[in-house]
């Protein structure tokens, strides 16, 4: 998860510019999607991407989750480890293991 400082320095650098009257929930959500869409085109045609570029990507990506679960109110570390229980009990190890199956296709 991203650091404490490495938040604090997201806030300032918004705060700095007056930018948080922009951050609504939906502009950022919107941001997210439009962000992961660059990183992915990273990799359109390109089996072996601008290492530098995906990066930068990436960190637009996760700059604007940063932000949402600020203007949330959300603590990452929380919701990130809550979603995995909730998804190891989808994927058991044993039922899971070295498989790429939807859960719902996992044999019981």
């Amino acid at each position: 998860m991203p650091s404490p400082k490495t938040i604090e320095a997201l806030r300032a650098f918004t705060a700095e510019r007056d930018w948080a009257q922009f951050h609504s929930p939906e502009n950022l959500a919107k941001s997210i999607v439009i962000e992961a869409a660059e990183l992915l085109e990273c990799f359109q045609w390109n089996d072996a991407p601008n290492q530098r570029k995906v990066e930068d990507e990436l960190a637009d990506v996760v700059t604007y989750c940063i932000h949402l679960a600020g203007v949330l109110g959300v603590d990452l570390d929380e919701i990130v480890l809550r979603k995995l229980a909730q998804t190891r009990a989808k994927y058991p190890v044993e039922k899971a293991r070295g498989r790429a199956t939807k859960y719902t296709e996992l044999e019981p």
